[in-house]
């Protein structure tokens, strides 16, 4: 069964960056789309950023666009989240997961790592 373990999290102030890993097990990482997740205390888990197969397209929602960079490693089995500009509306738990669809669908995300907290104090 595949894994996946996200690090990187931490507690920053506005305005910082954090860089997001996650790293998978298997042998076809490079299948899949990745995503990235996260959920806020008391929120659903929403849709944050996902990257092809291939690295070469990448897609995300709107409240981190400009400020979020997603990128994949396929030689190291692992995807990234760059988040630069960070707002305390950003403070949440952050899965990494995996798709075989592009154009990402939220709902063919699965495989979820364990995730890693996000807390960006004002």
């Amino acid at each position: 069964q595949v894994r996946l373990v996200e690090s990187g999290g931490g507690l920053v102030q506005a305005g910082d960056s954090l860089r997001l890993s996650c790293v998978t097990s298997g042998r076809t990482f490079s299948s899949y789309t990745m995503g990235w997740f996260r959920q806020a205390p008391g929120k659903e888990r929403e849709f944050v950023a996902a990257v092809s197969w291939s690295g070469g397209s990448t897609y995300y929602t709107d409240s981190v666009k400009g400020r979020f960079t997603i990128s994949r490693d396929n030689a190291k089995n692992a995807v990234y989240l760059q988040m630069n500009s960070l707002k305390p509306e950003d403070t949440a738990v952050y899965y990494c997961a995996r798709s075989s669809t592009w154009p990402p669908q939220v709902a063919s995300f699965g495989s979820w790592g364990q995730g890693t907290q996000v807390t960006v104090s004002s």
